[in-house]
């Protein structure tokens, strides 16, 4: 490609993921010249290892109730304007065979590159130009925007962030969206790493090392938030979707309260099984209502009716999380206030875009995130149009 001749764009898009690329199709659609950069030598490397490989794309049962931001009605105009039905359409006409798991989620039947070909598919055909092992050292404006990179500077009257968030660093995560939206004075709520394992406190931590592998339903639950799915021992604490889910509501020392034993009653079902049954071990009784391990890591130390009221409300401080490392997402970004809801252009930096992960706008586990990106990216593409 000879750069001297693609050097200028009506706008530039920072990152070429779920959003970035959803944005680029968009503006591409309108007539826009549209560049997307990326340092990465692959488009779309998060969804590629999404879901397992096969990309939890969206949730049908999407609302912005399963959203956390410190302004909970700005992701309402996006979410409402481009909704799942309107990517499974896109996911139709590309003939991706698709199914639900539990709890709304939708996978590939396939692969998740399906996805990201269908995305380079509709950039292709608007003629977005999409640059790869793009390296982006820093972006100003005077006139136009003039984005510095190890391919050489572009000039563009718009500029999109859509580098996500912190989480996953290996992946070559940073906080660059945030330094940039804060050098063009946006405000940032304070990221922290969310849909993360968490870590047991140190003299409880043998404990939970014991028991690690073992899985079982539960309700999760930190004040009035509660998530009602399983939850997984591990050598460092506990992890789980109820786990994960619940850990992006977490402040700092809070506790979580555990039922192990969701809609029944066990203390009452324990007794009437041990008066029927007098001579069976304490562990086997247990073992009836919970993997065998845990029954046996909890058979010794006291009464049948206190070890189920333990099960009941089992309480658990975390010392920590597992960090972005292993968070699935950053909680906190870019502050919603500072953003139009309708376009996602920044209020008081005309030509700034902000979209998708590095918004102070995180959703659940389960195809919330991927929605957000693909109704962020939308939203800001045809805000880009409306402004040109």
């Amino acid at each position: 490609m000879n750069l001297s001749q693609t050097r200028s764009f009506d706008a530039i898009i920072i990152g070429a993921g779920a959003a970035g690329l959803m944005c680029a199709i968009e503006a591409g659609k309108r007539g826009l010249r549209v560049a997307v950069l990326d340092h990465n030598t692959i488009a779309g490397a998060k969804i590629l290892i999404s879901g397992g490989g096969r990309c939890n794309f969206t949730n049908i049962g999407t609302t912005p109730n399963n959203f956390i931001s410190d302004n909970s009605h700005f992701a309402r105009s996006a979410l409402s304007r481009y909704t799942p039905q309107d990517f499974l359409a896109l996911v139709a006409k590309h003939k991706i065979a698709w199914h639900e798991k539990t709890l709304g989620q939708l996978f590939c039947d396939g692969s998740a590159k399906q996805i990201v070909k269908m995305l380079l598919d509709e950039c292709a055909a608007v003629g977005v130009q999409i640059i790869l092992n793009c390296k982006i050292s820093d972006a100003s404006k005077a006139d136009e925007f003039r984005v510095e990179t190890s391919q050489g500077a572009m000039l563009t009257k718009n500029v999109v962030l859509a580098t996500g968030g912190l989480s996953i660093p290996k992946m070559g995560a940073s906080g660059f969206a945030l330094d940039l939206a804060k050098k063009f004075g946006l405000n940032v709520v304070a990221p922290k790493p969310g849909l993360v394992p968490l870590k047991a406190a140190a003299d409880e931590l043998e404990f939970y090392t014991a028991l690690s592998g073992v899985a079982l339903p539960a309700i999760a639950q930190c004040g009035k938030t509660k998530f009602a799915e399983s939850v997984l021992f591990t050598h460092r604490g506990l992890s789980g979707p109820a786990i994960l889910q619940i850990s992006s509501y977490l402040k700092h020392q809070d506790e979580i309260e555990l039922d192990f034993a969701p809609a029944r009653d066990l203390v009452t079902e324990l007794k009437r099984r041990r008066h029927e049954r007098p001579k069976v071990e304490q562990k086997t009784l247990l073992g009836e209502f919970v993997p065998q391990r845990l029954a046996d890591s909890l058979a010794a130390e006291t009464s049948l009716e206190k070890i189920a009221t333990r099960l009941k409300s089992w309480r658990f401080k975390p010392a920590e999380t597992e960090g972005y490392a292993k968070a699935e997402v950053m909680v906190g970004g870019v502050d919603t206030n500072d953003l139009s809801s309708k376009t996602m252009e920044a209020k008081h930096a005309n030509g700034l875009y902000v979209i998708g992960e590095a918004v102070d706008v995180t959703g659940w586990l389960g195809g919330y995130n991927f929605q957000w990106a693909w109704a962020s990216g939308v939203a800001a593409g045809q805000g880009l149009a409306q402004a040109n």
